[in-house]
């Protein structure tokens, strides 16, 4: 048994309750599964199903099946009744801010204000050199995702009608000189990768930036990755140091939601008490 990890970050003191979230990732299916896969994720009782943002597969074989972002977002939000839906992540370069809020503001109407908007400077050198994006640099694609939430911002107070609600921002990354004060200033949801020590780490500087944008940091919902193989031990030392929305990754063809059960059962049993 590994020693529990320590943190001064305000973030392991959430009263929010844990939520679950499964990512479908829209690869080597055929889309016939991938609706599958999202009915039978509201019945075992997820509180989000995450597509991702990319054009090829990450995994497998590289030229595999693969489908596109939104549109499915789209479909999800039709098919689907409770659970909000989203993409961990869009990423910032492949569409004008402008219409991406309008994009996001559709779906939040066809899902009955369900809709996470999740967003990355993007990192896929393939989805770009493919689609004749340019790729530039790690810090120009932070600085145009910087410059971009304003915008999107923007849009969605000016879209008749208007969105069904203030529609929670997500964004994704661990940078710490970059990404986690774009968090601080602009989202509702921050989303890390690693260990609890490593996100624990993280929570602390992205406690600092808010304190220097003027924001609690409780404002900011904490969302890590749990393993697939160990599910609720996994999330158990997360939330340990203030993760609060857990998600486990799940890819095609076939779609073995049995990591999501074990973690809807951890979850039903931590917020019982």
């Amino acid at each position: 048994m590994t020693d529990p990890v320590t943190t001064t970050s305000v973030a392991a003191t959430d009263p929010r309750p844990a939520r679950v979230g499964v990512q479908l990732q829209p690869q080597h299916a055929d889309y016939a599964e991938i609706r599958r896969a999202v009915a039978e994720a509201e019945e075992i009782g997820a509180d989000v199903v995450f597509n991702w943002d990319h054009f090829y597969p990450l995994y497998g074989e590289p030229e595999g099946k693969h489908f596109e972002c939104w549109t499915m977002l789209g479909s999800w939000a039709e098919a689907t009744e409770r659970v909000e839906i989203g993409a961990l992540v869009t990423c910032n370069s492949y569409r004008n801010p402008q219409l991406l809020a309008d994009m996001a503001r559709t779906v939040d109407h066809i899902s009955d204000g369900r809709l996470i908007l999740g967003i990355g400077s993007g990192w896929f050198e393939k989805d770009y050199d493919e689609y004749g994006y340019e790729f530039g640099t790690a810090g120009g694609r932070l600085d145009a995702l910087d410059r971009d939430l304003p915008l999107i911002a923007d849009r969605l107070g000016r879209l008749n009608p208007a969105p069904t609600r203030d529609i929670p921002v997500l964004v994704g990354g661990g940078g710490e000189r970059k990404t986690l004060r774009i968090v601080a200033e602009h989202a509702d949801i921050w989303h890390g990768f690693g260990d609890a020590a490593t996100v624990a780490h993280k929570h602390e500087v992205l406690d600092q930036w808010c304190d220097k944008a003027g924001r609690d940091p409780l404002a900011i919902e904490r969302s890590a990755g749990v393993s697939a193989q160990h599910p609720d031990s996994s999330a158990e030392s997360l939330y340990a140091v203030g993760t609060r929305l857990f998600t486990v990754g799940i890819g095609g063809p076939r779609y073995d939601l049995a990591p999501l059960r074990d973690l809807v059962a951890w979850r039903d049993q931590k917020n019982a008490g």
